[in-house]
Parts: structure tokens; C-alpha cells; sequence
């Protein structure tokens, strides 16, 4: 998708999209059916095509929901949401991510019992999983475990996984994507409001 975006900027998302085969399910709306358009993809460095000079380019292409789309990385999988051996490891919590390491079944090995099943997730839960992951986000870019003073944007935390983590030691900080979405889709102080523990 990205490369065919890539090659002809006037190539709408939402129409290729649509054209594809898996989206049946498209064939009855139109662009004007959608007001934005939101991404969600797992890092999956060790993918044997992963190319990270690409994954930022991706990210420049797609960096506005009401154009080409927006796109949300989670580091390295979706399960990162739930992904806390003791919640006091969160914040240092990193895993390798240019081999397959079989995330998933690390995660359901080895996340605190109360998180196994998210479909039986709280309210107060989700707010203490959404708390620890924008931290976590703020470590990432601005060296502190602390709910973020600002919007940060998806490009400054792939540069800062880059720089701090996958650079150094083919690794990444837990991080999923989904906190980081709603926090920029309601705004820093209004999210973080929603999220007051």
C-alpha cells in the first residue's frame, strides 16, 4: 500500500483500500463515507523485509488522518498493550525485535494474571494500562516516566526507539500504539482528564 501511495502522490488511501480484495466490506461506501482514516501496524522488525529507513518514510507519508491516513506503530506488537510482567518493570521494559522472538506466546507467558484476558478489562484498568504506556511514551522521547506535558507524534517516538533502542541493541520499548492514538485524537489535557487514576 505505501509503495503504491508513494509512487502516485494523487492515489487516494481510502480507494486503494477499497480496490483491495480483503475489503469486501468497503465495496458499498465511498471517501465521503470517512472523515479520517487511521493505521495501526506492529513494528515487526524482524520481519525478513522490515527495512527501517522505510518505516520512517511510512511514517512521514502518513502523518494526517484526514489525508493519506495516519499511521500508529506499536512496539513491537498489539499484545504490548498488556504486556507487564510487574508493573514496576513497565518503565524499563524492552525486548529484542530483530529476531522472532514469538511475542505473542512471551506475553501471554508472561503478563501479570489480571491482564490475560483484555476482553474483562475495567474501566480503572484500562486507565492505569493507558497511564503507564503514555509514561512510557514520554520516557521514550523526553527521558521521563511521566504522563506527557504535550502531543508527541508518531515520527519522534520511531526516532527515538531508532536512536535509544533498535540502534543499540536490536531492541524496542514496550510500547503499544492505542494509548498513544487517543491521546492525540481527544487532545493532552482533555485525554489525560479521561485518564485521571
Amino acid at each position: 500500500m505505501y509503495k503504491r501511495i508513494e509512487e502516485d502522490e494523487d492515489l487516494d488511501t481510502f480507494a486503494l483500500l477499497k480496490a483491495m480484495a480483503i475489503n469486501n466490506e468497503l465495496s458499498s461506501l465511498n471517501r465521503s463515507d470517512f472523515a479520517e482514516i487511521y493505521m495501526f501496524f506492529d513494528y515487526d522488525g524482524h520481519d525478513r523485509v522490515a527495512d527501517d529507513e522505510k518505516v520512517q518514510k511510512m511514517l512521514n507519508l502518513f502523518n494526517e488522518e484526514t489525508e493519506k491516513g495516519k499511521l500508529y506503530l506499536s512496539y513491537p506488537m498489539v499484545e504490548a498493550i498488556k504486556h507487564f510482567p510487574k508493573l514496576e518493570d513497565f518503565p524499563t521494559l524492552k525486548v529484542e525485535c530483530k529476531k522472532n522472538i514469538r511475542y505473542k506466546v512471551l506475553v501471554n507467558s508472561n503478563c501479570t494474571p489480571l491482564l490475560q484476558n483484555v476482553k474483562i478489562y475495567d474501566l480503572e484498568l484500562w486507565k492505569l494500562l493507558f497511564s503507564q504506556h503514555l509514561s512510557k511514551m514520554n520516557l521514550i522521547v523526553e527521558n521521563n516516566f511521566e504522563l506527557p506535558k504535550r502531543l508527541i507524534f508518531q515520527d519522534e517516538i520511531f526516532k527515538n526507539q531508532f536512536e535509544k533502542y533498535i540502534s543499540i541493541d536490536e531492541t524496542v520499548a514496550v510500547l503499544s500504539a492505542f494509548p498513544s492514538f487517543l491521546h492525540d485524537y481527544f487532545g493532552n489535557e482533555a485525554f489525560l482528564a479521561k485518564i485521571k487514576i
